[in-house]
């Protein structure tokens, strides 16, 4: 056999193997998605917007309306599995799925499609979450947003200023930060790692270090117990959802440099909490800065508490929603 029908051969037999193995990662991927999908259903409504795009929507209580905004790589579960829970003897409250996380669509659906597959602005996603608030008959709603929720919360109020009863930012990512994200974030937002890693990454990524990753999130503090199963880590783990909330990330630095403009304009009462142990949106850039650009505002401080204090101080979450519901004249059902 010559060299040349042997490197032929070879790279035939490489590249068959490649792609053999790309099919059984995708179909590694695909099963595991479906997996994820069927322990980890949809909890709430749908609400479909008038172009046919449709909304995740947990809807309990009854009184002001209280709307929940979780964060990154997350879905409304976040805020079902305790928080949600401590309102609605008083509130109305309705927990979303943010666009392209959870159960909710796109928010423009030409990112399912457009060579880079592009990201949702968080003036995109509070646009099309007011639009399922207004199928609700929400009215001047306290909007709470947890972390990157927080991002869409401040957008939201940007947004209507004029409708929005109040406002709380729960660890939330306010303004510009040094630096960048790193590779965990840049190279699934790429076109090449949205291809190629994205699907090792969903099919390949052991239970166990999901659960240590959601500890993680909580440091120094631990999540509650049963709460990774609850919320459901599989499906930040499907392929779309990790490209979108890659290229969420990687994009709102400099949407928030442009918000932070606007934010004196802000008039509606204003609660921002945030653990000073909090190494994920460290509180000196991000809770400190905004409770200064934002006239009147209440910045709540939590010593030795990390990112999610929704969990492990919501005591102080909820105390913050009744004085800005108070504060704004909306009084909570008996």
């Amino acid at each position: 056999m010559s060299w040349r029908k042997l490197a032929f051969n070879t790279l035939a037999v490489v590249g068959i193997a490649t792609i053999t193995g790309c099919v059984a990662v995708e179909r590694r991927a695909e099963s595991r998605e479906l997996r994820s999908e069927t322990r980890t259903p949809p909890i709430g409504e749908f609400i479909t917007l008038d172009d046919g795009r449709r909304v995740h929507a947990w809807v309990q209580g009854a009184g002001p309306d209280v709307v929940l905004i979780h964060g990154a790589s997350g879905n409304l579960r976040d805020m079902t599995f305790d928080l949600a829970g401590r309102l609605t003897d008083r509130y109305r409250v309705i927990a979303f799925d943010r666009p392209a996380m959870g159960y909710t669509d796109r928010a423009d659906p030409r990112y399912n499609t457009i060579p880079d597959n592009g990201a949702e602005t968080v003036q995109e996603q509070a646009q099309m979450l007011q639009l399922a608030a207004d199928k609700l008959g929400v009215q001047r709603p306290i909007v709470l947003g947890h972390s990157f929720g927080g991002s869409v919360a401040l957008a939201w109020a940007l947004e209507r200023p004029e409708e929005t009863g109040g406002l709380i930012v729960v660890s939330g990512a306010s303004n510009p930060w040094p630096g960048g994200l790193g590779p965990s974030y840049t190279i699934p937002s790429s076109s090449l790692g949205g291809r190629v890693a994205v699907p090792l990454v969903s099919a390949l990524m052991p239970q166990k270090l999901l659960k240590t990753m959601v500890d993680g999130v909580f440091r120094p503090q631990s999540a509650p117990e049963g709460y990774a199963d609850y919320l459901g880590g599989g499906l930040a783990l499907r392929p779309d959802t990790l490209r979108a909330n890659a290229r969420q990330l990687t994009t709102l630095k400099p949407q928030l440099a442009q918000m932070v403009t606007r934010y004196p304009t802000l008039s509606m009462p204003v609660e921002i909490i945030h653990g000073d142990a909090d190494d994920t949106v460290p509180i000196h850039i991000h809770a400190i800065p905004l409770s200064q650009q934002i006239p009147n505002a209440h910045l709540t401080v939590l010593p030795g508490i990390g990112h999610m204090p929704h969990h492990t101080s919501a005591p102080v979450v909820v105390a913050a929603i009744d004085r800005a519901a108070a504060r704004a004249g909306l009084h909570p059902a008996p």
